[in-house]
C-alpha cells in the first residue's frame, strides 16, 4: 500500500535527519550532563535523582548508536523505545516531582525544570516522526536495510560517530556489542518492572 510520508526521498529528509542528531546531542547529552554536575556540586537529591534514572534510562539511546554503526535494524525499534522511555522516566515519580516543585526558586531549579519540558516535547515529537520508518526495524537483514534510502539516512550520523571514536573496530564487532548491551537493559528493565515497580518514589531507584 502506498504511504506518502515514505514516498520522501532521503534528500529531502536528509537535513531533518542531521537536525534531530543535533538536537539529541544537546537535549539528552550535554544539557543533563551539565544539571547532573550542576545538582551534585549543589547536593539536590530529588534533581540528582532524577537525573540518575534519567541516564540509566537514555543509556538505550547510545545502544542505539551502536546497533546502528551496524545497520541492525533493531535499531530503530530502540531508537523509538527510548523516546518513550525518556520522559516516562522523568515524570513518573510523583514525590520526587512534588519535591522539585516544593524547591525554593533557583537557577538550577529553572534549567531543570525547563529542560524537563523540552527533552520531553523533543522525544515526544522524535517518537512520532519515526513511526513512518518503523518498517525500516522489520527488515530481514542489513542488505534490505541499506537498500531503503529513506531508513539507511539514519546511518550516517552513526557512521561517522564510528570514524570519529572507534576507527579501529568493525562495525560488527561494535554491533555484537551493542546486543550484548540491549540484552541487559532488556534485563535490567524487566527485573525493574516485575520486581520493583511496585515500591514508590525514591525506593524503588536503589
Amino acid at each position: 500500500m502506498f504511504n506518502p510520508l515514505l514516498a520522501i526521498q532521503s534528500p529531502a529528509i536528509q537535513p531533518l535527519v542531521w537536525m534531530d542528531y543535533r538536537l539529541a546531542v544537546v537535549f539528552t547529552v550535554i544539557i543533563p550532563l551539565v544539571i547532573s554536575i550542576w545538582a551534585f556540586v549543589q547536593k539536590v537529591e530529588a534533581i540528582q535523582r532524577l537525573m540518575v534514572t534519567y541516564w540509566r534510562v537514555a543509556s538505550l539511546l547510545m545502544i542505539t548508536v551502536y546497533l546502528m554503526i551496524a545497520a541492525l535494524p533493531i535499531s530503530f525499534l530502540s531508537s523509538i523505545m527510548a523516546r518513550i522511555l525518556i520522559p516516562i522516566s522523568l515524570w513518573f515519580w510523583v514525590d520526587l516531582n512534588e519535591e522539585i516543585s516544593e524547591m525554593p526558586t533557583s537557577a538550577l531549579k529553572w534549567v531543570f525544570t525547563a529542560w524537563r519540558w523540552a527533552v520531553t516535547v523533543y522525544n515526544i515529537l522524535g517518537a512520532i516522526a519515526l513511526i513512518p520508518f518503523l518498517h525500516c526495524a522489520f527488515f530481514k537483514g542489513q542488505k534490505e536495510l541499506l537498500a531503503d534510502g529513506n531508513c539507511r539516512i539514519w546511518l550516517d550520523a552513526p557512521w561517522l560517530y564510528k570514524e570519529m571514536f572507534h576507527p579501529n573496530l568493525t562495525p560488527q564487532f561494535l554491533g555484537f556489542l551493542a546486543l550484548v548491551g540491549l540484552a541487559f537493559y532488556i534485563l535490567c528493565l524487566g527485573y525493574f518492572v516485575f520486581f520493583k515497580l511496585g515500591k514508590q518514589g525514591r525506593s524503588a531507584m536503589g
